[in-house]
């Protein structure tokens, strides 16, 4: 892992849509999805930075703490939040630690469209239970059938399936593998992510928070 590090404020500043936020928590169910996954984290976030729009993250949680961006209300599940104060909500009160991966790729009107209407499709996807989210992954490292267009009107999903299929609608990711293949840890560093059309994700620059007023 790079010996980079930045405080908050700065990543929100250089961060682009495209680029991930991992996390990694201490409490049994962060434990339990990095064991049953085999993975060095338990959460991904994607950030959408549009125009003069604050910096957002489109990710999806079992929480509600935050107002989701795209409809206006408290709901779990897929959500589109401020980026910084989702940050400092899972960094504070989950008490998790926090790295930023920048996608190296212009992102033009096109992927942003693209994005933006997965988020449309997707906002309020319930996030299933923990039981739920572990049998969904082991049955996406099963051999691979052809997948249909049904199989992305997903019933709930979780943090990584809901980045993976976004990046996939944005050209980054081929399309056909199963959304549930992927896990947050497929999104680090350690794991390499085919990504197409010659984009690359930098190293994990680990992000501290801010101080006491």
């Amino acid at each position: 892992m790079p010996g980079t590090e930045l405080d908050l404020d700065e990543a929100v500043a250089i961060t682009r849509t495209g680029d991930l936020w991992l996390f990694r928590g201490r409490t049994a169910a962060d434990r339990t999805i990095r064991v049953v996954t085999n993975s060095p984290v338990n959460h991904v976030g994607m950030s959408v930075v549009i125009e003069d729009l604050p910096p957002l993250m489109w990710h999806a949680e079992l929480g509600a703490a935050l107002p989701d961006i795209w409809s206006g209300s408290h709901h779990r599940g897929a959500q589109l939040h401020d980026l910084r104060r989702a940050v400092v909500v899972w960094a504070e009160k989950y008490q998790q630690r926090v790295w930023l991966r920048q996608l190296h790729y212009p992102v033009g009107r096109a992927m942003e469209d693209a994005a933006l209407r997965t988020i449309a499709r997707l906002d309020g996807t319930p996030f299933p239970s923990t039981a739920r989210l572990a049998s969904r992954w082991l049955w996406g490292r099963l051999p691979s059938r052809k997948r249909t267009k049904n199989d992305l009107d997903l019933e709930t999903a979780y943090c990584a399936e809901i980045v993976a299929i976004t990046y996939e609608a944005m050209g980054l990711l081929p399309r056909g593998r199963q959304p549930n293949w992927y896990d947050a840890g497929r999104f680090w560093s350690g794991d390499r992510l085919d990504l197409i059309e010659g984009a690359e994700l930098g190293g994990e620059i680990a992000v501290s928070m801010p101080g006491p007023a």
